[in-house]
């Protein structure tokens, strides 16, 4: 059996190489390897003069205007790219050493040396009369004259009617409608009025009567009230601890003050447990 298999297999492989002989030599006789090689050749070629002869071609793009915000175009009839913005001295020490060169008493944080041109202190007489709409945080945002709230960070116009700084753009008088711990003198004493009231339970009237008024940091350093301390996403990240987002409306339905109050029991639960 396995005789007769084995010549089954080379008859069958001699007969293979015959017929492989013989397409060969039909295609040899009609040309057609030699077409196909000529076309890898050409194709070779092709492909090389491509590669020596392409040159680049650098794309230019069309530019188009830079996107700005509503606010600053309605605010300020000339915005200013932020590098060209006037330089607030809001550093503690940096402001302080100011002072001393100039022979001046250290201003407060709501009244920071500011290097201004005659171009900021522009301001549109739509804008002037919208920015006594709202007393809370302020409607009418400006980069170089509103004075940056610690929690909210907005540089908003103060909607106090009385408030020099913002309605006859006098950068030596002082922001009402913002806060200055008479301790510290820095920004992280400084609370719009919507901010102060929900997130620590004061009105900026009674802040602005009481000089001797100081900041939650500052309190906090004292000891003054225990577990006292400044709810703003800044400062709780530096204690690891998470933002608390809008809580205002969760500290009223368990009938606390304010945010800060809220957090202070919190805390103390904590420290009791």
């Amino acid at each position: 059996m396995r005789k007769v298999e084995k010549e089954a297999k080379c008859d069958y492989e001699a007969l293979r190489k015959a017929r492989m002989l013989e397409n060969q030599a039909r295609l040899e006789s009609l040309g057609v390897a030699n077409t196909v090689s000529q076309l890898r050749q050409n194709h070779k070629k092709h492909v090389q003069q491509n590669k020596k002869t392409r040159s680049y071609h650098k794309k230019i793009y069309g530019l188009t205007p830079l996107r700005r915000s509503q606010r600053l175009n309605n605010n300020l009839n000339t915005p200013l790219p932020r590098s060209k913005l006037p330089r607030v001295l809001s550093h503690k020490k940096e402001r302080v050493t100011l002072c001393e060169e100039k022979g001046e008493k250290q201003r407060p944080g709501n009244a920071p040396f500011i290097n201004l041109r005659d171009l900021d202190l522009q301001i549109s007489a739509e804008t002037s009369a919208r920015r006594c709409h709202s007393k809370g945080r302020g409607s009418v945002y400006n980069p170089v004259l509103g004075i940056c709230c610690h929690f909210c960070r907005q540089k908003k116009l103060c909607g106090e009617q009385d408030c020099k700084r913002c309605g006859n753009c006098d950068v030596n008088e002082p922001c009402l409608g913002k806060t200055d711990c008479s301790v510290c003198h820095s920004s992280t004493g400084v609370f719009c009025r919507a901010c102060l009231k929900i997130r620590y339970g004061e009105e900026i009237e009674e802040v602005r009567e009481n000089k001797s008024w100081m900041c939650p940091h500052c309190i906090e350093a004292k000891g003054i009230i225990p577990y006292w301390i400044c709810n703003s996403s800044i400062c709780l990240r530096k204690r690891k601890m998470p933002p608390t987002g809008i809580a205002v409306y969760r500290a009223r339905e368990l009938g606390y003050k304010s945010v800060a109050h809220l957090i202070m029991e919190e805390l103390k639960r904590g420290k009791c447990r």
